[in-house]
């Protein structure tokens, strides 16, 4: 469980492909508190730490990982924001987040404000179903607050502190872009769903 607050920006400093998988590392984070098992957050993706090497760690990114996120194309010297697993005292900075990735969109357009930036993201169809202004959003493992909601797209301003600890400082149209909803909105779905069901 993580809570969408970004610890540091890391860069992938190796990739060992491994058929329809691959093994990375990434470094760029204080691994002091770090094991192996331990889970860490890659631009959103709950990856595990296999191996803790120097200043950096190795986790593999499985087939089904490699599909559902957009570190399918991941590549050396890519920047990614990072983020350890929260314990049960860990400030709940952001709101819950798995880090298991729903889908991948994309930016669509990106305008600064007067001292933030504006960004839409299209989203996989039938994720918006999940999505109400002014709630959360994870959108490359950054926990945002949603502007607006239309269609297949959503809002988010970033903030001048999101804008340099995490990647959304680069981040240009046309980005992949890992999308997570709210859990808690697709846990109200199922269960209304399980309740029209013993109506029927």
């Amino acid at each position: 469980m993580f809570t969408g607050i970004v610890a540091g920006l890391g860069t992938v400093r190796h990739i060992e492909p491994r058929g329809d998988a691959a093994r990375i590392t990434v470094a760029g984070l204080d691994l002091s508190a770090v094991r192996p098992g331990d889970s860490i957050a890659v631009d959103g993706v709950c990856l595990t730490a296999a191996e803790i090497d120097g200043d950096g760690f190795v986790a593999d990114l499985l087939p089904e990982t490699r599909r559902r996120t957009s570190l399918a194309d991941v590549a050396v010297g890519r920047r990614v924001n990072l983020e350890t697993a929260a314990t049960p005292t860990t400030a709940l900075g952001g709101h819950l987040v798995q880090g298991h990735v729903d889908g991948v969109g994309t930016v669509v357009s990106r305008a600064p404000g007067s001292g933030w930036d504006d960004v839409i993201v299209a989203l996989p169809a039938g994720l918006t179903r999940y999505v109400v202004e002014k709630g959360s959003i994870t959108l490359d493992g950054v926990s945002l607050t949603v502007v607006a909601v239309e269609g297949d797209e959503v809002a988010v301003s970033l903030i001048p502190e999101t804008l340099s600890r995490t990647t959304w400082g680069e981040r240009q149209v046309g980005a992949a872009v890992n999308v997570e909803i709210d859990v808690i909105a697709k846990y109200v779905e199922r269960l209304l769903e399980h309740r029209e069901g013993q109506r029927s």
